[in-house]
């Protein structure tokens, strides 16, 4: 091991100050030393072992989905063979940031733990590509769309108002200033999945009709024909940061939890997947034409 190591990942002037955001701060931090660790030629489970960690914690590490320890990170900087103690200063700094508290903590009751990761990088993306085969995504929900499909994953359940005030916050991002791009391809199915009353659906392809007039939505309809389940049977999610150091993330929904994934083999594959349902898409125009035409009855 040699010290040129340290010369292959230099902190940027303000990469220790991620506007304040630990989520972000773990990304810079798990990238850098990611890289760190690929050029110091080693393997995850042989930083595993050196600091007594699983293969699997190094790599939800530097995928920016734990904290870091600051005695563990030391080690880590030893073995990446980064000596400059000015530069291993701004690591650990960056570490303490990294292991703040977060100002999106969310109740269980209101959603499941392990979302409060996606809802931080949703709301640091500048922009978010969403592939929705089955449902409205959560972005373009209505509130009532919204409970409807929570009665049905969660029977029984009481109607809290903090989903409702959790979902607005979030969508508010589509309108504030500096608002997020969204990029939504819709199953054509899901024009014909009517859930809650006519009312609550016609409210709802309404919404979704307003919403995609925005400058910063796009939304196009996958017609059946093309069979975008067959390319990707889940939702997924690719998210795209501001800082040129962070690539983009893919986030996997299940219904037990979720995935985040930022291998570059995964980004190509999901961006293939993305690219090729944009080609077999509608235009945008021709989309929200239909969605007004089912709006209004029309058969789709």
């Amino acid at each position: 091991m040699t010290k040129s190591t340290t010369s292959v990942v230099q902190l940027r002037d303000g990469d220790e100050d991620s506007g304040g955001d630990p989520a972000m701060a773990r990304r810079l931090l798990g990238t850098r030393l990611r890289t760190l660790r690929v050029a110091a030629g080693l393997k995850g489970y042989d930083v595993g072992r050196a600091i007594g960690a699983s293969h699997s914690k190094i790599s939800r590490l530097e995928s920016g989905l734990l904290g870091f320890r600051l005695p563990d990170l030391e080690k880590l900087l030893t073995l990446y063979g980064v000596g400059d103690a000015a530069l291993r200063t701004e690591y650990v700094n960056l570490a303490r940031q990294a292991n703040a508290p977060g100002h999106r903590h969310i109740d269980v009751e209101v959603a499941p733990r392990w979302y409060e990761p996606y809802l931080a990088f949703e709301d640091s993306a500048t922009l978010v590509r969403s592939y929705s085969p089955g449902i409205v995504p959560e972005l373009l929900q209505t509130p009532e769309y919204a409970r409807e499909l929570l009665s049905i994953a969660h029977p029984g359940a009481p109607d809290d108002p903090a989903h409702t005030e959790l979902l607005e916050r979030r969508q508010r991002r589509l309108t504030g200033p500096d608002p997020l791009r969204l990029w939504v391809l819709l199953e054509q199915s899901v024009l014909r999945r009517q859930l809650g009353s006519t009312q609550v659906w016609r409210d709802q392809l309404g919404h979704l009709g307003r919403v995609g007039e925005l400058v910063n939505v796009t939304i196009q309809i996958v017609p059946d024909h093309v069979c975008g389940p067959v390319l990707s049977a889940v939702p997924f999610c690719l998210m795209r940061f501001g800082n040129p150091d962070l690539s983009d993330i893919v986030h996997l929904y299940h219904a037990t939890g979720a995935q985040f994934l930022d291998r570059s083999s995964d980004l190509d594959a999901y961006h293939s997947i993305w690219d090729r349902l944009c080609v077999k898409a509608l235009e945008p125009e021709r989309s929200t034409r239909i969605i007004e035409g089912v709006a209004c009855g029309a058969a789709v």
